[in-house]
């Protein structure tokens, strides 16, 4: 018989098969759930502080350059922090790994609302992004253990929805209380959510199949491209796992030099697209922000496009619609940039497009990690690219506020467009590329 660690319900009259099904399904709804639940909290304890930006400039608490030092700084504790707990996290139980991190951020976020001055905000944010860093890897390893390779573009694309369903209540949720309270109970608030949601996770989550008791999801499934990526590198330690395949992977350099060009898009936009709206338009800051829930909105519908026809259409290679969303994401940064009229609906539908195609490279790169890399060490291959990525976004920190400063928001747009169309080049390599080999790819 089958052992369980708390089966959910006691199943006396079913058969090993029945119950390993029974179990399999119900804990692979659990997590994705829980999942879900737990990034979008880490995502509203990251945007809080630029949800509540425009108010702290106009109470002349930080200037223009200070944020996007912030930015910066926060981007590549971040990315390094990403990388770092990736490593740590393939021998961790992610229950509590995410767990204690998202109660960590939310400790953070408290703090912040209660302090005045800028070493104290960088200081801040800089822990904020340190325990940020737990939150991708344990999902990257429960997503590539309790789904598998046939149908985890589906899946994983529906639990990347987190990040926009996060993105788009932090900034309508951190105005409307900026707007009544102030910036400080703005940045509080988020605090307390990811408290009791670091509460919850430690709570509901589980380890992979396997510490249940369970066989492999690709046993389970009998999924071909699952067992080939099982089986490669067998018998290999944590050190030549995270060697062959991962640091001196080539698949995966190209992946995260395409992630850094990605994130220079979406985090511009996200972290720029609000002030673009107060200036170019005079909005105020819950129209401003609206927008930016736009583009998450576009980015949630992306994102299951891109995971769907990956797996539909090719089969689950995911270099194809990696493509064919850098070329979107290029043209939607182009028609913004260049629309012959003002106005918030065109504007907003613009904002929507972009988030649309950047959010699937964003879910489709991370992902692709995962498949071109060890079995065993989804969480330190997500974390490598990751750390690229967060480069890229740091480019959109202060680089970018800079930029804007000596070539206003023309500059902004070329430095954007540039990066998407450096993106897609990047991944053509990709149009072929499927599973890792004895030689790292």
């Amino acid at each position: 018989m089958i052992r369980f660690l708390r089966s959910p319900t006691p199943l006396p009259e079913l058969t090993g098969q029945q119950e390993i099904d029974h179990s399999y399904r119900y804990w692979r709804r659990h997590i994705l759930l829980t999942l879900y639940l737990g990034y979008a909290l880490f995502y509203v304890t990251r945007k809080s502080f630029n949800a509540a930006v425009p108010d702290m400039l106009a109470s002349g608490v930080l200037e223009r350059t200070d944020i996007g030092l912030l930015a910066t700084l926060f981007y590549v504790t971040y990315g390094l922090s990403k990388f770092i707990s990736g490593i740590v996290s393939d021998d961790s139980n992610p229950r509590y790994f995410m767990g204690i991190g998202l109660i960590a951020t939310g400790v953070v976020n408290l703090l912040f609302g209660l302090s005045s001055s800028l070493w104290l905000f960088a200081s801040l944010w800089v822990v904020n992004a340190f325990f940020q860093g737990w939150g991708w890897p344990p999902c990257s390893k429960l997503l590539t253990t309790w789904y598998s390779r046939s149908e985890r573009g589906s899946w994983w694309a529906l639990w990347n929805t987190a990040h926009n369903v996060g993105g788009a209540l932090t900034p309508m949720l951190v105005a409307a209380i900026t707007l009544h309270y102030g910036w400080r109970l703005g940045m509080m608030l988020p605090g307390v959510l990811a408290i009791i949601g670091g509460l919850f996770l430690c709570w509901r989550l589980r380890d992979k199949p396997q510490t249940m008791g369970l066989p492999s999801v690709g046993q389970w499934r009998q999924d071909a491209l699952e067992i080939e990526q099982q089986q490669v590198g067998e018998g290999l330690n944590r050190r030549q796992i995270l060697r062959r395949y991962v640091l001196t992977n080539p698949y995966l350099w190209l992946l995260g030099c395409s992630y850094v060009m990605v994130y220079v898009v979406r985090a511009a936009i996200n972290d720029w697209g609000n002030l673009y709206m107060t200036e170019r338009l005079g909005s105020d800051l819950v129209t401003a922000n609206s927008v930016v829930t736009l583009f998450e909105v576009g980015g949630f519908i992306g994102a299951l496009v891109a995971g769907w026809g990956s797996d539909q259409l090719f089969n689950g290679n995911r270099g194809p619609m990696n493509l064919i969303f850098a070329a979107g994401t290029l043209l939607a940064v182009g028609a913004l940039w260049l629309m012959p009229f003002v106005s918030y609906l065109m504007q907003g539908a613009c904002f929507f497009t972009i988030g649309f195609f950047v959010f699937g490279p964003q879910m489709l790169i991370g992902m692709a990690a995962a498949e071109c890399s060890h079995k065993e060490s989804a969480g330190a291959a997500t974390g490598f690219v990751g750390l690229f990525a967060y480069m890229g976004a740091a480019i959109s920190g202060y680089p970018l506020a800079r930029i804007l400063e000596q070539w206003q928001w023309d500059g902004f747009f070329v430095a954007i467009s540039l990066a998407a169309g450096i993106s897609g080049l990047l991944l053509l390599p990709f149009l072929k590329a499927q599973t890792p080999r004895n030689r790292g790819v």
